[in-house]
């Protein structure tokens, strides 16, 4: 039951609602239909909704008919008016068709014309679009055409430039077209390309400078050396006009103009070079490329060849390149912002400094020529003042120069110590002859010698000196000219100039020359009359050493007072020299003594004395003679010395003839021959053949030979053993020793061959004295002994 009625209100719902939505439908917009009808399909009796749709349908179609019905006569009139007017529209009609067809006719021309317009009007406007276009295309094309261009003649600097517009400021404007976008890929390559190239210029520039730096060094050196004489000029030239030329007017009136550095090598590469590498933001990289290259190439510069000692030329040539190499540098460092700095160029220079000066040091201690190391210190200081000129510190140079000097010496004193030798060598150990007064005044001329006396006598006559007096000393002038030509432009003081000069001097004079006047007295073939000569000559040279000192002091212009002057040895030198001389003559005089005592041949067994000296004593005594004549021109003391000597050396001798130990036996009749022959040597010291000695002082040097020739002969012994050791002592030289010996030899020839015969009566007393005599000299020698 309850279920009926629950479906039955259901039912009555649903018919409700499905009136509603057909009213609903039927009063609302068509537009808006669709949710109305969504509605009905979201339930479940849309089959029931259709029969009501339906029925409500029929409703409406009733009502028009009825409606329809109610009007039909309008209707039909309405229709009536239609067909009458349908033939009037047939008319119209027919007459718009054939108006129309008309209009077509004539149409057609102007809708050609009007399609031709319409075409002409859009390539009228594709044409300015494509100017248009072409407008901001073409600069591009035209810039990398430039670009192309500048690249191709390589202008570089000026490419890198076009390419940075182009860049940044056409193709900007164009960038969406196909080929700006290759352009733009193809930027950095172009880049690339200019830097390469532009370092392969730069790589060939720095090929070219070291190829170049010898005829850059050279050439630089030409202008300091003209500048140098343009200073020269400008302080020599007289002023004229009431002033001096000023160093302009003397340099063009000189024609002294030579092509700097800048006109023999093109820099621009470097100057291109570095302005790309600072506009492509490289600037670093190519200032630290450029230092090591250059780095590299200042070794090689600085690699002297290993033969530059041999010539001059060799070390022209390593200097040019040095100079060249730094002319370079300087060059840049002045013409470039920062490509080289200061700092930079001193290192360089502070190891070229070191590397040049171990270099000179090496190879100039090869040279022994004194031309070429005269010429190397002129080149070094060229090289100095050259590099000076550009700003280097070159004081260690002139300081090397100093050591060079020393070795300058050296090569000096060689180089004379060969001319000494040959005029030493040469010389005939002979006063000069002079024939005439031209003669005179010449050898005057070379050689500082006065003497009134010589100057009064008549030609032809002869200076005391042989001819290496005034060779020697005109060659030691020579030197001193040599030594001052060192000094030039080096820069040093009057003072030092002096000191170098004389201390220079003074090793020419105590080792070389004096080494060569040694080895001519040390010859064995030396002579007396060379070792007189040389005495002589070295008494001159000895005299001439004051005007040595006058001559350093005119042309140093220091006198010889000033504080730290250094003194010339030369009078020591020859003293030594005449020394060593003297003392060669007494050694020659003795040794000649020695060979004529070699002749000696005495009969110690003779019974009987000669007649008169021995032969070879009376030669040696005319050889004495004939020496001592040649001493006339030696200062006195030299020759009483050596007559002196020669005679003590005699004494000596004889004594050593009488005592030695191979005459064993002697005779009385053997010692008088020898007394004769002391005779002989007493007689030639009383004849004074060396004027000078007072009283018998040359007699003294037989005295020991005479007192004990005297006591034998004399057989005066009671009056030697009386008064032995007494200053009174008539035998005061006779040494009891010596006595001894003596009587020894005579005691064994009594006993053995009966020497005194003529004592025969009292040989037995004899004998019993000679042994007293002999133990008395015994005693006295064993007294004196204690």
């Amino acid at each position: 039951m309850e279920r009926g009625k629950m479906a039955e209100l259901e039912s009555l719902e649903t018919a409700a609602e499905h009136e509603r939505i057909l009213r609903e439908i039927e009063s609302t917009d068509t537009a808006c239909i669709g949710p109305t009808l969504r509605s009905v399909y979201d339930g479940e009796e849309h089959g029931r909704f259709m029969e009501k749709l339906e029925a409500r349908i029929r409703n409406h179609d009733r009502e028009i008919e009825k409606m329809c019905n109610f009007h039909y006569q309008g209707f039909v009139d309405s229709i009536t008016e239609l067909l009458k007017v349908r033939g009037e529209a047939q008319k119209l009609k027919n007459q718009v068709t054939d108006t129309n067809r008309k209009l077509q006719n004539e149409g057609k021309e102007l809708i050609i014309a009007m399609e031709e317009l319409k075409q002409c009007r859009l390539q009228q406007r594709n044409i300015s679009a494509t100017v248009d276009k072409l407008t901001l295309c073409l600069p591009v094309l035209e810039m990398y055409s430039k670009l192309r261009e500048q690249m191709k003649s390589k202008r570089h600097y000026p490419a890198l430039k076009t390419l940075e517009h182009l860049e940044h400021t056409y193709l900007p404007q164009v960038s969406h077209y196909r080929f700006c976008k290759i352009m733009v890929d193809n930027i950095p390559k172009l880049r690339e390309e200019i830097k390469e190239v532009s370092m392969s210029d730069l790589k060939d520039f720095l090929e070219s400078i070291r190829k170049h730096s010898d005829k850059i060094g050279e050439t630089a050196m030409k202008q300091a050396q003209q500048q140098r004489n343009l200073d020269n000029i400008v302080s020599q030239h007289p002023r004229i006009s009431g002033g001096k030329k000023s160093k302009k007017e003397v340099f063009a009136s000189s024609d002294l103009e030579v092509p700097g550095a800048q006109d023999l090598v093109d820099f621009s590469p470097v100057y291109r070079c570095l302005h790309i590498y600072s506009v492509l933001g490289a600037r670093e990289t190519f200032e630290n490329y450029y230092r090591k290259q250059r780095r590299k190439q200042a070794r090689l510069v600085l690699q002297p060849p290993s033969n530059m000692h041999e010539t001059l030329d060799g070390y022209r040539k390593y200097f040019n390149q040095i100079v060249g190499f730094f002319v370079v540098e300087d060059h840049i460092l002045h013409t470039t912002q920062g490509l080289v700095n200061r700092a930079y160029i001193d290192e360089l220079w502070e190891m070229a400094l070191s590397k040049t000066i171990a270099a000179l040091r090496t190879h100039s201690s090869y040279c022994s020529d004194p031309s070429l190391v005269l010429d190397l210190k002129n080149l070094i200081v060229l090289f100095a003042d050259t590099l000076q000129g550009y700003g280097f510190p070159v004081n260690q140079l002139f300081d090397m120069l100093l050591e060079i000097q020393d070795q300058y010496s050296e090569t000096l004193l060689k180089k004379w110590s060969g001319v000494f030798r040959n005029i030493l060598d040469s010389d005939n150990y002979s006063p000069i002859p002079v024939t005439n007064e031209e003669v005179y005044k010449k050898i005057v001329g070379q050689f500082p010698f006065q003497d009134a006396e010589l100057e009064k006598q008549p030609f032809p006559k002869k200076f005391p000196f042989s001819e290496f007096v005034p060779k020697v000393y005109s060659q030691i002038k020579e030197f001193i000219y040599a030594c001052l030509k060192f000094s030039e432009d080096l820069h040093l003081s009057s003072t030092e100039v002096d000191d170098m000069i004389r201390k220079s001097t003074n090793l020419l004079l105590t080792r070389t020359l004096s080494n060569c006047l040694q080895n001519v007295i040390k010859r064995k073939n030396v002579g007396l009359t060379e070792l007189v000569q040389i005495i002589i000559n070295t008494t001159h040279l000895e005299k001439s050493c004051k005007f040595l000192e006058e001559f350093i002091t005119n042309i140093t212009n220091v006198l010889p007072e000033t504080v730290h002057t250094t003194k010339l040895y030369g009078t020591t030198t020859f003293k030594d020299a005449r020394h060593a001389a003297e003392e060669e003559i007494y050694t020659n005089l003795n040794q000649k003594i020695d060979q004529f005592l070699q002749l000696a041949d005495y009969d110690w067994m003779a019974m009987e004395p000669g007649s008169k000296a021995s032969d070879y004593l009376v030669d040696l005594i005319g050889f004495l003679r004939s020496t001592f004549a040649v001493f006339t021109h030696l200062p006195g003391k030299v020759a009483q010395t050596a007559c002196m000597s020669a005679c003590k050396h005699l004494s000596t001798s004889l004594m050593q003839l009488l005592l030695e130990a191979e005459v064993r036996q002697l005779t009385l009749g053997a010692l008088q021959q020898f007394n004769l022959d002391v005779e002989e040597c007493e007689q030639f010291a009383r004849s004074g053949p060396v004027p000078g000695f007072q009283g018998d002082t040359l007699q003294l040097a037989f005295i020991d030979l005479r007192q004990l020739l005297d006591l034998f002969i004399q057989w005066d012994w009671s009056t030697y053993l009386a008064d032995y050791g007494q200053p009174t002592c008539k035998y005061l030289r006779v040494n009891p020793t010596t006595a001894l010996v003596l009587l020894e030899k005579m005691r064994d020839t009594s006993r053995k061959n009966n020497v005194f015969a003529q004592f025969r009566k009292n040989e037995r007393d004899k004998q019993k004295l000679i042994d007293t005599v002999a133990k008395q000299l015994r005693g006295l020698i064993n007294s004196h002994h204690s």
